[in-house]
């Protein structure tokens, strides 16, 4: 079966052609752009550079997943509203999967590790997976110094992803170098067995974790003269 992975939860706007079968997750194609300031612009040319470089039409498409976050509110709703709009248009199921999952997991090898992506304001988005890969904490936002008491009281023993990489010196832990942003074929392999299955569609709620910076007043103001 083959399906659409996007995510746009972290600076890297990602869109990847992948093929789900009986013996595992294979990808086909693959674009990620590192632009913090260009999701909108970058996603939708994305998609198509995969479908044609996997010589698929969108309704050749079998399943869409997308990364729910936790990421800012702008960046983070152009790939979900994106995934929505073409399950809803092409009539095929959606999944999500937490975005921090698809760093974390593929980076345990054995022993905890937190994976934690930048969510600006001196904060990160986190969370703590055991050494199978399985998410033990989190997500969660926090500042890095109140995250790295959690993640000793969880006994992790390394680092991985953006928000890693940016307070090392508070986190205090080894630094895994990939993956830095969420990875395309990790969400699709945490998704694999509800499309292998047909389970049905998703609404592809965002993980926000916290109210967008820009919201409306709760008063008018007065008009002046």
């Amino acid at each position: 079966m083959l399906v659409l992975v996007v995510d746009s939860s972290t600076p890297a706007v990602t869109a990847a052609l992948v093929e789900v079968s009986a013996g595992g997750v294979a990808a086909r194609a693959q674009r990620c752009t590192v632009d913090a300031r260009a999701h909108g612009e970058l996603l939708a040319p994305q998609v198509e550079a995969v479908l044609a470089e996997g010589d698929v039409r969108p309704g050749d498409l079998a399943a869409i997943v997308a990364g729910l976050g936790p990421g800012p509110f702008t960046g983070l709703r152009v790939g979900l509203v994106t995934a929505a709009t073409m399950g809803q248009v092409l009539g095929v199921p959606t999944y999500g999967v937490c975005s921090l999952d698809g760093i974390g997991h593929p980076a345990a090898a054995g022993e905890p590790v937190l994976a934690a992506t930048d969510a600006r304001r001196r904060e990160v988005y986190w969370a703590v997976y055991d050494g199978a890969g399985q998410r033990i904490g989190g997500p969660e936002v926090a500042v890095p110094a109140l995250v790295a008491e959690r993640a000793r009281e969880l006994a992790v023993t390394a680092a991985v992803g953006d928000g890693a990489h940016r307070y090392a010196d508070v986190l205090g832990l080894p630094l895994r170098a990939e993956p830095r942003y969420p990875d395309a074929t990790a969400l699709a392999v945490l998704a694999a067995e509800r499309i292998r299955a047909g389970a049905p569609g998703e609404v592809l709620t965002p993980l926000y974790l916290r109210r967008p910076d820009a919201v409306a007043s709760a008063t008018r103001k007065p008009v002046l003269p």
